[in-house]
């Protein structure tokens, strides 16, 4: 792995390791999903909207059938393996960097019974060592932001996907028509990288490793209401978190919330649901 992408493994590491972290999404998250949901108002629930997106993503997929192998990439908390094992009968791959959240993943899975469906491992997904074409559906959410090398991330989830396997996965992205990157620096320097993805680099990239789009949708407006949504709430429940989380950490999330709040204002964001099928 490139040193730079090295470096952007270990600093993801090292936030989602954290107890600041790991307090703040539980707490405030919801403990289960940790990404974008799908909001029909203003004041929904965090933990309510975000479990939408994953069973929307769930009903695009031809392929989510009983048995079906499924590779989740940055899988957090494990909230959408454990919703694919039990509603679909999937079988759910983890993969994901940060031991703290595997931890709460395993506790979180085997008290739902589901151990057997779930496997859980530590690792990066800039570095797959998975066998090729060893999975039906590959699975992100949010995640593949904090990388350095997204063009070897898609490079590997293509190689372990069977033919006529997808690739479903959203994240948050800079827009394909900003004018001035340099505009969304605030933005840049909460991840400590220098640039986000975009769906035209997406579908580029999927493109040029010969997979066919299944039904991209572009849902940008609901980044806005999510990180809106949730600076709200940490805003009115700042207090619960005294003694779990620190102010120091507290303050900063208030800000960088605020920036991407800005940004997703001025046209500058994007997200949605990127779906891509591997030709058979």
């Amino acid at each position: 792995m490139p040193g730079d992408a090295r470096a952007a493994v270990k600093t993801a590491q090292a936030y989602y390791d954290s107890n600041d972290a790991d307090r703040f999404y539980a707490i405030i998250w919801g403990g289960e999903d940790i990404h974008v949901g799908l909001y029909d108002s203003d004041d929904e629930p965090i933990a309510q909207a975000s479990r939408k997106t994953v069973v929307h993503m769930a009903t695009k997929l031809a392929g989510l059938k009983p048995g079906a192998r499924v590779l989740d990439l940055g899988a957090g908390y494990g909230g959408a393996a454990r919703h694919l094992a039990r509603e679909h009968g999937a079988h759910v791959t983890c993969l994901n960097l940060s031991e703290v959240e595997n931890a709460r993943n395993r506790t979180l899975t085997s008290g739902q019974g589901l151990s057997d469906q779930i496997r859980v491992d530590h690792g990066a997904f800039e570095e797959l060592s998975y066998p090729d074409a060893s999975f039906d559906i590959v699975w992100s959410q949010d995640a593949f932001l904090h990388s350095a090398d997204r063009a070897r991330v898609l490079t590997g989830a293509a190689r372990v996907l069977k033919p006529g396997g997808e690739i479903i996965f959203t994240d948050p992205m800079q827009a394909d028509t900003i004018a001035d990157p340099a505009a969304l620096k605030p933005v840049y320097e909460r991840i400590h990288l220098p640039n986000l993805g975009s769906f035209a680099f997406y579908r580029e990239q999927l493109d040029a490793l010969g997979l066919e789009d299944a039904g991209t949708q572009d849902l940008s407006g609901q980044l806005r209401t999510h990180y809106a949504r949730v600076r709200a709430e940490l805003t009115a429940r700042r207090g619960e978190l005294k003694g779990a989380v620190s102010d120091a950490y507290v303050a900063r999330m208030l800000d960088g919330l605020a920036h991407w709040v800005s940004a997703a204002d001025q046209g500058q964001l994007a997200w949605g649901v990127i779906h891509y099928r591997k030709p058979g």
